[in-house]
């Protein structure tokens, strides 16, 4: 059983990770939740932690962002956007067991103090920015290291801010398809 509570957005949400791993999950029923279910939430982390496991779209971040800026020591679970969609629907309830499993044991906390282990400069260099397709490799490599998609900023702080190791950075880089060093 996973010890953190798992907060997703909706009840079949609920039922997708109840299917894949044994945990307890609360939904937020969407962005409309009310202060006392950001209060619960509160007392829910400092006893057991929470691992956010939102929608990877728009509302989905918007969501966390907003949980993660009134809940300290939360940790983040991302879904790729490809295995969470299924018929048009982008959504946690579309994704296989494996992938649920496989997002939530690459759950990280967020890091609280400043950290520049990465620059702009890198990902330029590493063609993640600025370059011809970049948009997809930060892709892959979001889904390799487990931190989502995030365009250029997002994606720089992610690598910051989720503790990210200059070589667990390069491994996984050379895990990409088609990286040459």
């Amino acid at each position: 059983m996973i010890k953190e509570i798992i907060v997703v957005e909706g009840k079949d949400d609920i039922v997708a990770v109840k299917n894949a791993l044994e945990a307890e999950v609360i939904a937020t029923g969407g962005f409309g939740y009310k202060k006392d279910f950001i209060e619960n939430l509160k007392t829910v982390a400092e006893k057991r932690g929470i691992i956010i496991l939102t929608d990877p779209d728009y509302a989905g971040e918007k969501i966390r962002k907003d949980l993660s800026r009134n809940i300290k020591n939360c940790k983040h679970a991302f879904l790729p956007r490809g295995k969470a969609f299924k018929k048009g629907d982008v959504g946690v309830e579309n994704a296989s067991k494996e992938d649920i499993i496989e997002a939530i044991k690459k759950a990280r906390p967020i890091i609280i103090e400043k950290r520049e282990e990465f620059t702009k400069e890198d990902l330029i260099d590493l063609g993640l920015t600025g370059g011809l397709n970049s948009k997809e490799k930060r892709e892959e490599l979001g889904n390799i290291l487990g931190i989502g998609y995030g365009n250029s900023k997002q994606f720089l702080n992610r690598l910051n801010n989720f503790g990210i190791t200059r070589e667990e950075f390069i491994k996984a880089l050379e895990g990409m398809e088609g990286y040459d060093g």
